[in-house]
Parts: C-alpha cells; structure tokens; sequence
C-alpha cells in the first residue's frame, strides 16, 4: 500500500475494454522486451443489442446485464494507472437513443470515462489492430461482424483507405432472422438477402478500389475457421465452403440441434445469423478467400496508447521481442539464417520455396531454433516448439504458427512426421522442404562462426538432396563429417535420401 491507503499502480500494463453489442471484453497486457505480453483477458456474453427494440430504446434488462458485467471488469482496473485504461462502446451504444442512462451508472461503476466512437472511427481501429497483429505488406479488406454492425475497410500497411460501417451484425440479425430458433432456407435466404442489400450500398467503390488479401476479424470469421480445421481442411474461409457449412446447419433443422464439429458452444447462438452475413460479403464482394486476423479493435485501441510499438514490421518485431525474452543468442541465430537462405537461393527453382511465405517462414524458424535453450539443452527443440505453439505471436497466422513449431520441433535429432503431416498454411510437401534445410543449416552454423562457415552448393533431383563441400572440407572438419553423417541416417530413416560429398 502506497502512503494514501492504495495499492500501488503498475505503469507498464495496460487494460483496454469494449463494451460491444455482443459481449463486453477486457485485455490487459504487460509491455515485456519490445512486445506485448497478455497477462488477463476477461469476457462475457451481455448481448446488449437483444435489449434494442424498434425504437432503439435499451431495455433496463439489456442494461443492468451490462453493468454487472462491468462490476467484475472493475476490481481489475483499480491497479492500473487510469492514463493506460481506455474504454470504448460500439453500435448498440451509438443507436440507443437512452444511452446516457447506461453511460452515467457505467462509468461510475468503472471510475472511468466511456467514449462511444462513431462507425467510421471503429472501422478504423479494427484495421489499425489488423495492421498491428498481422503481416500483410499488399492492400487487404478487413471485415468484422460484430452484435449490431459490419465494419469492412481496404487499406495498406497500417493506413486505411476506405471505411465503411454498416447496420447489420449477428445478434441484431439474430433477433431479426432466426428469432423462431428454425434453421430454414427461408430464414437463412432472409437473412443473406437483407445483408446482401446493406453491403450493395457500398460495394462498388471497394470493388473499384480492389485488395490482394481478405482477412476477418470477428469471432463469426474464427468459428468459421473453427469449424473447417475441426473437419480437417486448411484455415482459407472460401464462399464453397460456408454454403457446405450452411447445408449442414439446414440439415440439424434447430437450433437446439445445431452440432457442427469444431463450432464452439458459446458461438452457437449467433452462429447462423454470422454466417448468413459472411455468405452475403462473399457474393456481393466477390470475395476469393479470407484467413483469419490475430486482433481486431481492442488491438488497435491498445496499440494507440503504445506508440513506441506502432508502424514496425509486425513479424520482425515479434521475432525480435522472442529472442530477446528467451535470451536467444542472436547473432547465432541470424548465421543459421543466412545459411538457410544461401541453401534455399540454390534450390530456388527446383523447389519453389517462395511460395506460401516459404522462405520468411524458414528464417523466422532459424532466428527461433534455439528458443528452448533457456529451459534445457537435451530436448530444447521440443521446449521450443511448445512455446511457440502456446504462445501469442503478432504477424504469424495460427497455421503459420504450426509450421513454425513443426520446424523448430524437427531442426535436429528424430524427425517426427506426423507434426509436418498436420499442416493448415501450407503443402507437407512444403514443410518437409523447410524442414531438411533448417536441419542442414543448423549443422553448417554449429561452430558459431562465421569465418568456418563452409562455401557449399546443395542440388535437387526430385526430393533427392546432394550437399557438395569444398575438396578436403570434411577431412579437417571430422566432427563436422560425424554430424552430418548422423544427418543422413535421420532423413533415410524418414524416407528423404540426402547425399554428402
């Protein structure tokens, strides 16, 4: 306790709530080497826009809902310095035409200010925590499904170019559409109709303006990956694969039915109405695919009060904040980095390794090979890859994060397969290429120097590996030989034939 009574406050974390129009939600995090470190996240499901009725008045149900749930936000937020707390409400809140009602008992429950933003203003935080949690250098559409609006955006890099906020979202679409629990084509048509009209409204523009990439930043677009990782497909959100996905809600006929492998028991309820909304954004913006974004609006609101984490690459500084929490010997890391590079240059044609973020994916896997080091040497590969596979890594995907693992996972000793088999980002085939190089790699580099670094020259026939060292190399370098002859035992016994000379 401080000298007034008070527990004392801790300046370096953050806590950020948004009292959305499905559930309120709130993120605290600790800023630790150059990253952000979650340290809480609290949510509960208060569906505020269920209270709106035709005359966008907030029921006192809807209300008093809201505000026990902020009674347990607020015992967090007493250690928190009140200059690193922002608080921000969304559609339902914009809409209620009573929302001061709400507002004054909130806010004193919370002992803090609450700042309903406009429609504009969330698109443009969700794209900034889109930016900030992704790593995307083309121009991409961002969309997020909330309770009672649709925000899209088209932007580049972290500079949003069009933003639009439409008045649809799944609990209002919910209540609208799918109020009798039926899960009917006549429901769902409705539904899809109704938001293909509200989307036609700005289509054109952001068809004329066009993007490279699709991502989705709502828990619809996650239960949507959910569910097609869950009945074993890769993480790409395609308009084929929601019709299957709505063809097997119409088949469970009600909602106390509705049992899809994969789908979460807390999405269930405004599941048919997201999708239904989902549906409408692909055939109206002609959407090809859409993965899913690591934040979304509390991301962007957090990141505006972190200004000395805003505009780097997202990935490298991830990367960078990894090496440095784990004590990763850095200059190490890079060296195998730039061995893997110089092997993968020469097979550049022969085994495509551009593709799919081949080639970023096999040095992010070189600078984090040695995470597990600070836990033990034995099975550091294996410490490694759990924490990557645990962890919250801005700029990676989810099924970016398994390759990583997976590779860290295999870079030296027994090769286990069935990790590189479970991958969502890419090919096996893919995998098992990064794979094999990472592992040559790592040998290469095991002196730690550059100036013993070998001039070497990798060929492929096919997934035949022929690695050609200098005349005499090996012959003063015998534990090095004994290593790399370990290696080739490895890769037969997992059926890659790999040839030293």
């Amino acid at each position: 306790m401080d000298g007034a009574g008070k527990p004392p406050q801790h300046n370096d974390i953050y806590a950020v709530i948004d009292l959305g129009s499905n559930s309120f939600h709130m993120l605290m995090v600790k800023v630790v080497g150059g990253s952000v470190q979650v340290i809480g996240r609290v949510k509960r499901k208060v569906r505020l826009a269920a209270g709106l009725n035709d005359s966008l008045v907030l029921s006192k149900q809807a209300m008093t809902r809201g505000w026990e749930c902020l009674a347990l936000f607020a015992e967090r937020l007493q250690d928190i310095p009140a200059a690193n707390i922002r608080i921000v409400g969304t559609a339902t809140l914009r809409l209620a035409r009573n929302v001061k009602t709400f507002l004054v008992e909130a806010e004193t429950i919370l002992g803090q200010p609450i700042q309903v933003i406009s429609g504009e203003e969330e698109a443009r935080i969700i794209y900034l925590g889109v930016a900030h949690t992704s790593n995307c250098d083309s121009n991409r559409l961002v969309i997020d499904i909330g309770g009672a609006s649709t925000e899209i955006v088209v932007g580049q890099g972290f500079q949003p170019i069009l933003l639009s906020s439409l008045n649809m979202g799944c609990v209002t679409f919910l209540e609208r559409y799918f109020g009798n629990n039926e899960l009917s084509e006549a429901n769902f048509n409705a539904a899809i109709t109704a938001a293909e009209h509200e989307i036609r409204t700005i289509s054109e523009q952001y068809l004329t303006q066009g993007w490279q990439n699709a991502v989705g930043a709502s828990g619809t677009v996650q239960a949507m990956q959910e569910i097609l990782v869950g009945q074993g497909k890769d993480e790409v959100i395609t308009l084929p694969r929601l019709e299957a996905i709505m063809q097997q809600a119409l088949a469970c006929g009600h909602m106390d039915q509705l049992n899809l492998p994969g789908l979460a028991q807390e999405r269930k309820q405004v599941f048919p109405s997201g999708l239904a909304i989902l549906i409408a954004l692909f055939r109206v913006l002609n959407i090809s695919g859409m993965t899913l974004s690591g934040g979304a609006l509390r991301e962007g609101v957090l990141y505006s009060m972190l200004p000395q984490l805003q505009h780097q690459d997202v990935r490298a500084r991830t990367l960078q904040s990894m090496m440095v929490r784990y004590y990763i010997d850095q200059q190490h890391a890079e060296r195998v980095a730039d061995m893997a590079a110089t092997l993968a240059s020469q097979l550049h044609q022969q085994w495509n390794l551009a593709s799919f973020e081949g080639l970023a994916m096999l040095r992010s896997g070189a600078l984090l090979h040695e995470l597990g080091l600070l836990i033990e040497y034995k099975n550091h590969h294996h410490h490694g890859a759990y924490i990557i596979s645990h962890a919250e890594l801005p700029g990676f995907t989810r099924a970016q994060q398994q390759l990583l693992m997976a590779l860290v996972y295999n870079h030296r000793a027994d090769i286990h397969k069935e990790i590189l088999s479970k991958q969502t980002m890419t090919s096996v085939l893919l995998a098992v290429r990064l794979t094999r190089l990472l592992r040559l790699s790592v040998i290469l580099s095991m002196r730690r120097r550059y100036e013993v670094l070998p001039e070497v020259q990798i060929t492929a026939q096919a997934e035949a590996l022929t690695l050609n060292l200098p005349d005499g190399w090996l012959d003063h370098h015998p534990l090095m030989r004994a290593e790399l002859e370990q290696e080739v035992v490895y890769q037969h016994q997992a059926g890659w034939q790999l040839s030293i000379e």
